[in-house]
Parts: structure tokens; sequence; C-alpha cells
């Protein structure tokens, strides 16, 4: 496959509810960022932000149509150390990270009843991973989930969605300065799940965030990973894969705003496709303002398509407003199998179809690394070997 490559302020490293800092602001021209759905027209499909989204399959989650009627089973297993909340919608926590940026955010934050937080005391390193299970039950629900970690503190994250339900939510990661947090997302739903979520990374002075999203299931899955920093010396990694079946519709859209000085970011998102009508968008904005100088970005990725009928949609953006940065770069490749990686293997025994399932496990399995649970990591694997029998 060829690649084309051109060329706050902080209490305890949480950010002062009373000072907030500056909203992400897309390159794309769009509407501004608002916790009021008021705020944004209904999408027709032809916005650039909402061009690629069957509006028909997400049941009402864009117009306002779609009334809760349903409510998950959540579970959450949580270390020493760890505060899990049930709050109200007037906690003061809610909505730091960063304000709903489409119609159905906004929706999910107007609609929700209840939120979930979970805070990580400063200076506390955690042995174990945190894991919040959201299992569908059928029905529309919209929820709103809050990660803080404090200051000096080092989590692991795992946001486990199964079940079969239609969700719309805000998940806001708070990591305090010099704080370190890997939250791993999986949504590994039933086939007739809708799923449409924004993510929103606020991540403080010399602090380090990892995001690993891996999406399997559901017949519509739309998410929004965000960073914006809060902090100078701050660092991000969001790695991501998916394997989109026969009939599903996949979207990652992240956005990285560089609006702090001497900040990284490394994205690295792939996927495969398989089966008619197979979808997949990914959507790859960062934005380095003027401020933002010592920036040091790249963003990559990489589709391998299995079958005839399916379909990448795949556009990295990079907006650039100062000439004073370390580096900046972003590549983007789809392709089908290299007859000379499959000869190679068969050349020394190994029968086709193994072959072709050891091309797309190495492909997938630099990331799958990344997650550094076993355990999640053993199932994901089993996963995509379950998946690729269906075609290979």
């Amino acid at each position: 496959m060829a690649e084309n490559t051109p060329a706050g302020s902080t209490t305890d490293g949480a950010i002062t509810v009373g000072q907030p800092v500056a909203q992400p602001t897309d390159a794309r021209v769009g509407p501004a960022a608002s916790y009021d759905v008021a705020d944004f027209p209904v999408p027709t499909g032809r916005e650039e932000e909402w061009r690629f989204t069957p509006l028909e399959r997400l049941r009402g989650l864009h117009d306002g149509t779609a009334e809760a009627t349903g409510t998950p089973r959540t579970e959450v297993t949580a270390p020493e150390g760890v505060t899990v909340e049930t709050v109200d919608r007037d906690d003061p926590r809610l909505g730091r990270a960063g304000k709903p940026v489409d119609r159905v955010a906004a929706q999910a934050y107007s609609s929700f009843e209840k939120a979930s937080v979970v805070t990580v005391a400063k200076d506390t390193v955690l042995a174990e991973p945190i894991r919040i299970a959201v299992h569908g039950e059928g029905g529309t629900f919209y929820g709103h989930q809050v990660v803080e970690v404090g200051a000096f503190s080092e989590a692991v994250v795992v946001l486990d969605h199964t079940g079969d339900a239609v969700a719309a939510a805000n998940v806001e990661y708070l990591i305090g300065d010099g704080a370190k947090l890997t939250v791993v997302s999986v949504q590994d739903w039933d086939g007739t799940a809708v799923h449409v979520a924004q993510h929103t990374a606020l991540v403080g002075r010399d602090a380090r965030f990892k995001s690993v999203v891996v999406t399997f299931g559901g017949d519509l899955v739309r998410l929004h990973p965000r960073v914006v920093y809060g902090g100078p010396g701050g660092e991000a990694e969001l790695f991501g894969l998916y394997f989109t079946d026969q009939g599903q519709h996949q979207e990652h859209r992240l956005f990285i705003d560089h609006d702090t000085p001497h900040c990284r970011s490394n994205v690295a998102y792939k996927g495969a496709l398989q089966g008619q009508g197979a979808h997949a968008v990914w959507i790859g904005d960062v934005l380095i303002r003027a401020a933002a100088e010592g920036t040091d970005t790249y963003e990559l990725n990489r589709n391998l398509v299995l079958t005839d009928g399916a379909r990448v949609d795949s556009v990295p953006n990079l907006e650039i407003e100062t000439g004073e940065i370390v580096g900046a770069g972003h590549a983007s490749a789809t392709g089908r199998f290299e007859d000379e990686q499959l000869f190679y293997l068969q050349s020394r025994g190994i029968p086709a179809d193994e072959a072709r399932r050891l091309v797309v496990r190495g492909f997938f399995g630099e990331l799958v690394q990344q997650i550094g649970l076993p355990d999640l990591e053993e199932r994901l694997m089993a996963k995509i070997d379950t998946e690729l029998k269906a075609s290979v």
C-alpha cells in the first residue's frame, strides 16, 4: 500500500472550574461548540461533518426524536485509591474537558439524567486497571462519563460496550499535571446497535494520555475522539483498530487542537473491511495554532480491504498556523492484500487461507500490543480470528 505524506490554569493537576481553557475549534467550517442542542441545526447530510454518515440509521439521535426508553447495565470495577460516584447534572465536574461539537453530542449532554464520575486521587499509581462495563439491554439511552486522574497519578481505564442499544454519550478525560492515563474503549456491540459518542481529553502540563479505540460490533458506530491541552509539555497518543463487516458503518472522527506550546501528538488507526456494504470512515483533523510553537505531531490511517463491495473514506487534514514547529505530517493508505506477502508465506508451506490470516493478524498486531492488558489483547485477537473466518 502506497503512502502520501505531506509535509489553563490548574489546581492539583485538574483544570480550575472558574478558568476554563479555550474550547477547540475545527479546521473545518462548522457550528460553534455548545452545550445547548438548539445551537445546532438538524443535519441534512450535506454538511461536511455529516456527509459520510447515513442519517436514517441514527434512529432519531440527530433530530431530537429519539426518546430515552432504556437503561444500560453498568458495572465499574476499581482498585483501591479510586472513587466511583453517580452524580446529578449540576455537578461542577461535568463539562470541564470541552463542549459538545455536534448535535448528537449536544443532545446527549442535554438529555442524560445521571452521570458517572471516576476519580483517581493525586500521587496514586494503580496496579490494576479500572474497568467500566456498559451492557445495552435494548432501548435508547443518553450517557455521560467523567474520568479524572489527579496530578502525578497513573491509571489504565477499560471502557467496554456490549449488548444492544441506541446510545449517545459524552466521555470526558481530565488528566492532571504530570499524570499518565491510558484508556481502552471497546465497541463490541450486537449487530443491531447504534452508538454515537464524543470523547474529549484535557491533557495537563507534562501529562501523558494514550487512547486505544477498538470497534467491531454495531450497525452504526460513530466516535469523535478529541484532544485539547491544558499546559505545555502534554503528550497524546491515539491508536485505533476497526473491523467493518457486511452492512456495518463505522466512523471515527479525530480532532487534536494544538493550542499550547511544546506539546506532542501521534495518531495511528488501522481498519479491515469485508462484505457488501461495509463502510469505514476515518477523519483525522490536526490544528496547530499560532501560539503552539514547538509542536510535534503525526497521524496515520491504513485500511485493508478484504473483499469486493466494501468502501473506505479516509481524510487526513493538517492545518498549521506557525512555522515554529518540531514536525508535522500525515499519511493515508488503502489497499488489498499484497501478493508478495502471500507468495512469501505460501512458498514456505503455509496454506493460502492461513497465510491471509497471518497477514491480517500482523496488520493489527502492533496496535493490539498498545493495550498492555494480556486478557483483553487475547480477547480482541480471538475476535479478529472469528471475523476472518467469514472471508479468508
